[in-house]
């Protein structure tokens, strides 16, 4: 009798989140990718999946028209059509694993993609960025406060958007649960603690203020700050210091790479740092770190 593939989709779903302790975004994300391979193929039981289904899915997604706002119109990206590779390949290891007879997982190869294009600026950029302005509401330093504490500890934007008021600043480090609900001990330079310090005496002064929780980034309106305000403010900024490259919240965590990365630190170092479960996602900062400073080199040296 054959089993239902609907059925051990759902358990393996159970699996990712209770043993595997991934993320309930991870698991809609792999659920999404999973169905749609299971839609494309009409796949009723594991014994259904085939290499030349997989090839034929694989043939169907590079066709596919990306419909993200912002992006230029073109077929999906190489790293996006692997999103849905990787999802099907570790739920063909967990039916290999319950010893469910289905394609080897072994069997399904990831695209070859090009070296991710990091956003980049020089150190000149980041000093017009991180300069202090003149005015002082408490708008300009929560937003100063913000690009310090991104600079110094490497956060991902929801990781700082998850911060709390109570967050200690006497000591130069506090811990972050990260991607896959991974713990990690990031650090605070005096600057950023000075920055945060100056931000939330305001904010205790401040008595217009309306806060709803104890976020130590609000909006506003008094709200937990989001990654998209967060983005829009460093926009914003990049753009009144006349910074024509293009500057979001992962340009501060790409520069504490390669700016730990220039100055002799270590790559696990940095691995770690940055909370990345492999090293050959930081192994990128070291390639693009390299190749950065050959173009510097070349547009001003001697000249």
């Amino acid at each position: 009798m054959s089993q239902n593939i609907l059925e051990l989709k759902r358990q393996y779903l159970e699996y990712l989140e209770i043993e595997k302790g991934r993320s309930l975004k991870t698991v809609n994300n792999y659920n999404r990718y999973i169905s749609n391979f299971l839609t494309h193929s009409k796949t009723k039981s594991p014994s259904d999946i085939t290499y030349s289904k997989v090839r034929e899915f694989r043939l169907w997604l590079n066709r596919q028209e990306n419909n993200k706002k912002g992006l230029e119109k073109g077929t999906l990206k190489k790293q996006t059509q692997n999103y849905y590779l990787i999802a099907l390949r570790s739920f063909l290891k967990y039916l290999a694993k319950n010893d469910i007879k289905t394609l080897a997982p072994e069997k399904i190869e990831l695209a070859k993609t090009k070296m991710r294009d990091l956003e980049l600026i020089t150190r000149t950029e980041f000093q017009k960025l991180m300069k202090e302005s003149d005015k002082t509401t408490l708008e300009s330093l929560r937003n100063q406060a913000i690009l310090e504490m991104l600079y110094s500890t490497g956060l991902r934007v929801s990781e700082l958007c998850s911060l709390n008021e109570d967050l200690d600043l006497t000591v130069d480090e506090f811990s972050i649960r990260g991607k896959g609900e991974k713990i990690r001990i990031v650090f605070l330079s005096n600057k950023a603690k000075l920055a945060v310090k100056k931000y939330l005496k305001f904010k205790k002064e401040d008595e217009n203020k309306k806060i709803l929780n104890n976020a130590l980034f609000t909006s506003n309106k008094g709200n937990r700050i989001n990654s998209r305000a967060i983005q829009r403010i460093i926009k914003k900024r990049a753009a009144e210091a006349g910074i024509m490259s293009r500057v979001t919240p992962h340009t501060l965590r790409h520069y504490f790479a390669t700016d730990l990365l220039q100055n002799g630190a270590d790559i696990r170092s940095v691995q770690m740092l940055l909370g990345h479960a492999s090293i050959t996602t930081t192994q990128v900062y070291t390639n693009i770190s390299d190749k950065f400073l050959k173009e510097v080199h070349k547009k001003f040296h001697g000249k």
